[in-house]
């Protein structure tokens, strides 16, 4: 939960953006909406001085009331606990379907490299029986015609 750090009670218009720096001084911004572009005098206002430190460890914003809050900051998230806590049959779970998922990928791409043989196979095998239709055809036409013998 969020603890609040200093009660400033400052009053939150529509259409500005408030936000801290490093000493954690608040200030405002007029917001940019869609199709407008930010005018060349337009400058942060100083709405607060406070003049504290920032610790590390924590977020730091001004919230709904108008005062300083801060939260613990999460670094790595809860996806790197998540990892840590998971038990030994978790563990052996996953191991076991990624070892499955590589056995369906192998399967896969064994299947593809038999299919792919035929298909040279049948492609051999095309070329070898045209070659003898034209070596058939070309002794046809070279050797003459037999006579048969009158007897």
């Amino acid at each position: 939960m969020a603890e609040k750090i200093l009660k400033a009670g400052i009053e939150r218009k529509k259409g500005w953006l408030y936000y801290l720096d490093k000493n954690l001084n608040v200030y405002r911004v007029k917001m940019v909406r869609g199709g407008e572009k930010k005018k060349a005098g337009e400058r942060p206002e100083l709405v607060l001085k406070s003049d504290m430190k920032r610790d590390e460890n924590y977020l730091y914003y001004v919230d709904k009331q108008g005062d300083i809050a801060r939260v613990k900051a999460s670094r790595g998230g809860t996806a790197r606990k998540g990892k840590k806590r998971r038990g030994a049959g978790a563990k052996k779970k996953v191991v076991a379907k990624k070892k499955k998922a590589a056995k369906k990928k192998t399967a896969r791409k064994a299947k593809k490299k038999v299919a792919k043989k035929a298909k040279k196979k049948k492609a051999a095998g095309k070329k070898r029986t045209a070659k003898r239709a034209k070596k058939g055809a070309r002794k046809a036409r070279k050797a003459p015609a037999r006579r048969k013998k009158a007897a």
